[in-house]
């Protein structure tokens, strides 16, 4: 028995037209359906042309925002720099005006140090021209006592000739009385007017001896004397030494001759009328 007659026939059957045709309506539909699908995909598909279309709107709204976000970043960082700049400003002030405070303390200290001894200063001044103002009014007061046999005394004034005055003093005394009644005229240097210090220059000019213009400069002159120990010929000096306002010339017995003002004149007082301050002698 061959083997070969149990083999199977590998052709394969016919099929039939009803089947064929089965298959070829059915194949027809799923394609029909393929088609549909694919024209809905289709029309579904253009639908993010138009979403697409709107992006641009979207990107420029985001670029505008952005912007402005920007804006506003750096402004608040230019207000914080201007805020900063401000605070240093004001703490360079605060310190600036601590220091300025501290300074005007000091000068005030130091002002009133000042005014403090200043005042002492003319205190003791007061206090000594007091005491030499007393000292030559007694002087000028002072009368001299004889006792005579009888047991009586007698009293006489202290005199306010210059015949104690003698030489280049006594030159000096005689000129300045030759000018008494004669005017007061600022600037003046004789003959017919003087002021003070103008009287005082030309006085010792008779004996040579120049000194300065000014009564500032004439209360340094020579060297100081003491208002209790004059003698004719001395330069009185109201003000202080190197700043005195007035000058005239002792004549002794407790008398000066001076250019005084425009209403007096060159006249003759007692020391008490106007005590001087201090004196200097130059003879």
């Amino acid at each position: 028995m061959s083997h070969t007659a149990h083999i199977r026939s590998h052709r394969k059957p016919r099929r039939s037209a009803s089947t064929l045709a089965v298959r070829a309506g059915v194949t027809g539909g799923v394609l029909g359906s393929l088609a549909v699908a694919g024209a809905s995909g289709s029309a579904n598909a253009a639908e993010p042309v138009t979403q697409t279309l709107e992006l641009p709107t979207l990107t420029a709204d985001l670029a505008a925002q952005a912007a402005r976000s920007a804006d506003a970043t750096e402004q608040a960082a230019a207000n914080y720099q201007l805020q900063a700049e401000r605070d240093a400003a004001a703490a360079k002030a605060a310190k600036q005006a601590k220091a300025d405070l501290a300074e005007a303390k000091k000068k005030a200290t130091e002002a009133k140090k000042k005014a403090e001894e200043a005042a002492r200063k003319e205190a003791a001044a007061r206090a000594s021209r007091s005491a030499q103002r007393t000292t030559l009014s007694t002087t000028a007061n002072t009368s001299t006592s004889t006792s005579t046999s009888a047991g009586t005394s007698t009293h006489t004034s202290a005199p306010t000739s210059t015949s104690t005055a003698t030489g280049s003093a006594a030159a000096v005394i005689s000129f300045v009385k030759a000018q008494l009644g004669k005017a007061y005229v600022s600037g003046a240097t004789g003959p017919s007017a003087y002021d003070c210090s103008g009287l005082v220059q030309t006085a010792f000019k008779q004996v040579g001896i120049t000194l300065p213009r000014v009564s500032q400069n004439q209360s340094t002159a020579g060297h100081q004397v003491s208002l209790s120990n004059l003698q004719p010929g001395d330069i009185l000096y109201w003000g202080s030494a190197g700043s005195a306002y007035h000058v005239a010339v002792y004549i002794g017995g407790g008398m000066f001759i001076g250019a005084q003002n425009p209403s007096s004149g060159v006249v003759e007082h007692p020391l008490s009328y106007d005590p001087p301050t201090g004196a200097v002698r130059v003879l």
